[in-house]
């Protein structure tokens, strides 16, 4: 199995969803230790420039060439661990940005005369999802969850689990709370089959 683990916080060791993506690795790990993990850090030393027309028309190699390897590393992905904390009410730039080499026609989904058909299917994306406040969903001004769930059946992926942490800047004791409840669901709850 191999699994592609995804950091876009721009907290460093401080961000709760590095801390989440982490356990849920952890918990991969112990269920089978024979699997590869993969990291990428996409605010640090892994970040990706902004989508450019240079970028799509492949005309600069040094990017071109990042860009397959961004592509080859989700593809041989069984799966996907995401960080996504909610910056402004939707996802970071820098999660953004690597969306943006992952979801290209003709590799991970193509148009047909019946509508778009995803081509990555197969496997698992598991999100840790952090908000400072709190977003539910059905509140309307989560953006987040939605949008993933979004890409990703667009590329074909239907198996996508959230875990997510609210309520993180309301006090300490918010953050405690919400972040002890995210741990034991993926210790006890947390579907991982992929």
């Amino acid at each position: 199995m191999n699994i592609l683990h995804l950091d876009s916080s721009v907290l460093g060791q401080n961000s709760a969803s590095r801390a989440l993506t982490a356990t849920i690795v952890a918990r991969l790990l112990r269920d089978a230790p024979q699997a590869r993990v993969l990291h990428r850090d996409l605010a640090g030393e892994h970040a990706l420039p902004h989508l450019d027309g240079a970028s799509l028309a492949k005309s600069d190699p040094t990017e071109a060439a990042r860009s397959a390897r961004v592509m080859e590393d989700f593809l041989a992905a069984d799966i996907v661990v995401l960080g996504a904390p909610m910056y402004n009410f939707g996802i970071p730039s820098q999660l953004k940005a690597w969306i943006d080499r992952v979801a290209v026609a003709g590799k991970t989904f193509r148009y047909t005369a019946e509508g778009p058909q995803g081509l990555a299917g197969g496997r698992k994306v598991i999100v840790a999802a952090t908000y400072g406040g709190q977003h539910p969903v059905e509140s309307g001004r989560n953006f987040v969850e939605p949008y993933l769930r979004q890409v990703f059946g667009f590329l074909g992926i239907d198996d996508v689990e959230v875990v997510s942490a609210e309520g993180l800047n309301i006090s300490p004791a918010s953050r405690s709370q919400a972040l002890d409840a995210a741990q034991a669901r993926i210790d006890h709850a947390l579907p991982l089959a992929a």
